[in-house]
């Protein structure tokens, strides 16, 4: 079986989540900082995300957007295990919304 690159993470973050020394393990590092230094991660992510989108008008700038990218997507992935949640459930969602309209399930959720 071709585990995908997300399975694969999922199985990682939750092995460093329950049994990895935070001394040896980034990840296991920020779950035992708790939730709070996660989100600050996830914000420090999203923020960097922004900047590289703004001036990525080059091969080497868009190479910086996937990088920084990547890192949210990580830093995402991190806060869910925290929460014991799973890429799964946020795959689930999009696949919900996937017949509807932008518009309209942005107002059903008002």
């Amino acid at each position: 079986m071709n585990d995908s690159v997300l399975e694969q993470l999922d199985r990682v973050l939750a092995a460093r989540k329950t049994a990895a020394d935070p001394e040896a393990s980034y990840v296991a590092s920020l779950h035992a900082k708790g939730l709070n230094k996660i989100l600050e991660k996830v914000g420090e992510e999203a923020t960097e995300t922004i900047l590289a989108a703004k001036d990525a008008s080059d091969e080497t700038s868009r190479a910086e957007l996937i990088g920084e990218t990547a890192d949210l997507w990580f830093h995402s992935l991190v806060m869910l295990s925290h929460l014991n949640l799973s890429y799964r459930e946020v795959l689930q969602e999009l696949e919900r919304r996937f017949d509807l309209s932008g518009h309209d399930e942005k107002a059903s959720r008002q």
